[in-house]
Formats: structure tokens, sequence, C-alpha cells
């Protein structure tokens, strides 16, 4: 075969992703697998899992990734419709050399794309490009690999209950017709309580709401539901399964730092001192109370393979981010699975007097916007951050520059970060009063504005 060159959009920070017959097509798969295969056997593999969601697209591009990787003499290992997290467990459990899941996570229907696994350690980044970089040059390896189906979903679904320890709470599910449906539907039959579960059918055309739990307009039906059966904890799941939302029983959403605040709460009764991850978006709240309970709070970039990468380094029990990615290594992998930060969720909760709308309730106020996504050009986004960041710095201003800018005022904080995968900017404030966060909001306009941004009409 000779190169073959992706569309300039679709080699991301953190995975491959494109639209479906416009900027993505099934020789982008095919490409793909040669030069991941390529990757995989030069390094010394010789075996990768591959898995895909239940968009309508991802069997086609499923079939073609796994005949590219084969081509380069590897044996793949096919597990079949499932979540990302299965196939994550998939290259542990198989001791595989790699993996990659045919996904379009959170996105519409007509996305889709692919997250990676080199070894037992994400792809991202410059590995990423270096993969792009051997499709381009056409040097691939040659071989005649094999294509076996492998069913590992009881044994996915055994090691999600391994540690769950037990308490009956009423529950109300929402796969949100995404790739984690069968395995919820296996996993609460097996647990104490009562449980019901709606759109858990997978239904690539997600025909009930968006699949993504970090907007609220999509819990809506999970509230309803809640409400309806007086539920004590309201889950729901992404497209492809590796975030997470929660509601309360009395219908509130319990954001993903404040997820994060409650875990963190029950691990470091048994780990004391330990360092818990959160990313730039996160509430000063989290990582106040983190140090309270003796934990050691670390802000870090947002982007789940980075957050993965940043555990590693140290070696923290547990992360998240603001987005629904939840990350325990305490007991399990590392890597985010959202049914099992959902169970481990539950824990949680049980462990610390079994009322999750009482330990909302205990967890400090804040009054903040939602994150704000405004276009930006895919270069220009980067330069402005810059430009922002260097009048801060010459007017001492405090701030993180962990990720963009995170600046710190006596009203608050406000955040202003380049996306790593679309076209836009990135904002965020936070205060403990109305007139606060009304200056916060005016200070980020007037940034944004002097390199020339338009800011969004919610500031």
């Amino acid at each position: 075969m000779t190169g073959h060159i992706f569309h300039s959009t679709v080699l991301r920070e953190y995975d491959v992703r494109g639209i479906v017959g416009e900027t993505l097509h099934k020789e982008d798969a095919y490409a793909l697998g040669k030069a991941f295969g390529t990757h995989v056997k030069r390094a010394g593999g010789t075996r990768v899992c591959v898995g895909y969601d239940g968009r309508v697209s991802s069997p086609e591009l499923s079939s073609r990734l796994m005949a590219g990787l084969a081509s380069t003499g590897l044996d793949v290992i096919n597990i079949g419709l499932g979540a990302t997290p299965m196939l994550y467990y998939s290259v542990f459990e198989l001791d595989a050399d790699g993996g990659i899941m045919v996904t379009g996570s959170h996105n519409p229907p007509n996305y889709n794309g692919f997250k990676m696994m080199l070894g037992k350690k994400p792809c991202f980044g410059d590995a990423i490009q270096a993969l792009g970089a051997t499709a381009n040059n056409g040097d691939f390896e040659e071989g005649e690999g094999s294509v076996s189906k492998v069913d590992v979903f009881d044994r996915y679904v055994e090691r999600l209950l391994r540690d769950y320890e037990g308490a009956a709470f009423k529950v109300a599910w929402d796969p949100a017709n995404g790739a984690a449906g069968p395995a919820v539907e296996a996993l609460v039959k097996r647990l104490p309580g009562k449980h019901i579960v709606i759109n858990a059918e997978v239904d690539g055309t997600f025909p009930n709401h968006h699949a993504d739990p970090t907007v609220e307009e999509n819990l809506e039906q999970l509230k309803e539901v809640v409400a309806r059966h007086g539920c004590d904890i309201g889950l729901s799941f992404d497209g492809d399964g590796d975030r997470i939302g929660a509601v309360d029983g009395k219908g509130r959403v319990v954001w993903g730092d404040q997820m994060l605040a409650i875990m963190a709460g029950d691990l470091l009764k048994e780990l004391p001192g330990a360092p818990i991850i959160a990313d730039v978006k996160a509430s000063n709240a989290l990582f106040d109370r983190i140090r309270e309970m003796g934990g050691e709070p670390v802000m870090w970039k947002t982007g789940h393979s980075l957050i993965k990468s940043k555990m590693v380094e140290l070696e923290a029990p547990l992360a998240g981010e603001m987005s629904g990615h939840i990350f325990y290594k305490h007991k399990f992998y590392g890597h985010d699975d959202a049914m099992y930060a959902g169970l481990r969720f539950m824990n949680a909760v049980a462990n610390q007097g079994g009322d999750l709308a009482a330990l909302k309730d205990g967890l400090p106020t804040a009054i903040n916007t939602p994150e704000l996504r405004f276009e930006c050009d895919e270069v220009r986004k980067f330069e402005v951050v810059e430009e922002v960041k260097s009048r801060l710095q010459a007017a001492d201003a405090k701030m993180s520059t962990v990720d963009g800018v995170r600046v710190q005022t006596e009203d608050g904080w406000w955040l202003l970060r380049a996306s790593n995968t679309q076209a836009v900017l990135v904002a965020r404030c936070e205060a403990s009063t109305s007139d606060g966060l009304d200056r916060l909001k005016k200070t980020l306009v007037s940034a944004l504005a002097e390199s020339g941004v338009s800011a969004p009409d919610v500031l």
C-alpha cells in the first residue's frame, strides 16, 4: 500500500475522530490499522484487541481496521460491540500489546473515530501524529495475521462487580442508548436493591437524547425517573461508557468535581495522604476539600490521556475531570470506566451515611458559570491563550499555567484554555458571590477583547 493522508482535522490530541463520509472514511480505518500494527510490531508486540461502539458506522470501520492490523502480521482479537472501558479491560485481561476502540464517544451520531492503547498505556499526542506520519510515508510492516473473536463480556461484568461492597440502593440508570447498555443491564441483575434502567437498547441514532451526561438537558429524563420512582441515585453514561453523570434523590445534578469529592472522602479513609488529581476546570471547593480530608490535591491538564499519564507518574489512586471521566487506580487499572466509577460512587455514598442528597448538601457551595465554549481558529486559539497569559504575567497576576490560564482573585477564579479536540476556546468562572462572579466575567471579557475575541453572549 502506498502512503495515505488523513484529513487535517482527524488526528486529535487524544484520539482519531471525524465526520463519517466527510472527514473520516473506511480507507482511513484500514490505513490506521496498518500504521498502528506497524508500530506495535516494531515494538515487539504480536496481539491487539479491537472493539466497537453502537454507532451505525462502527461495524464497517471496525472490519476495515482489523483488516489493516492483520495485514501487518498481528493477531487481532475482536471483542465485538461494547463500551470503551470493556476494550481497555480486554487489553489487561488478555495481556494484549495494544487495543483500539472504534467509537465516536459523546459526539453526535454522524461522528466516529478511534481511541487507542499502545501496550497498557494511552496512545495520544505525538504518538498519534507518528501514526499519521507512518501512514503518510507508507512504510508498513507486512505479514499474514489473524482475526479471532473472543467474548470477554461476562468476565468484564464480573470484574466490575468485584469491588462493590453490597449496599442496597434504589438506582435509576441511563446508558443513553450507548454501548454501555448491555453491561448495565447485566450489572443490575446482580446488584442488591432496586434498579430501573432506561434507554438500554444500543441505538447509534441516540433517539431519546444526546449521549453526553455533562449537559444538564440530557439528564432531564433521568431526573423524571428518579422522581417518579423515589430513587436514591441516578446515573447516566455517555455514548461509549467512559464518562458518568449523576443526580441525587432530589433530582439535582452532582457534577463531576462533586462526585470526585465524595469519592475522595471515602478513599482517603483507607489511603490517608494520597494524591488525588482533578483537571483545571474543577472547583476550588474540590481541591480545598481534598486537602481538608488529608489528601494531596493535584491540579492537572484536561484530557483523559493526560490525566492517566499523570496518575502513573504520581502513583495517584484516584483522578477525575469535570467532563465525567473518573479514573480509579486503587483496586483497578487506572483508566476511565464509568460503570466501575458508578459502583465505587455508590460505595462512597454508602460509607458516608448512605444519603447522596445529604452529601451534596454538605459540600461547599459556589456560584459558577457552566463550561463556556466559543469558536476560535485552530491556530489562533493557542495564540489567544498565550497573549492573555503574557499580559497577566506582566501584571503579576496570581495564576496557574498548567493548562491555559487559571487566574485567582479575591472573588474566586476564571479559566481560559484552548480545547485540544475542537476549534474552540474554553472558559469558566467561579466565585463565592453573584457580584464576584459578575466581576470575574467582566475581567474575562476584557482579557478576550484585548486579543480581538468576542466573548459568548452568556458572559
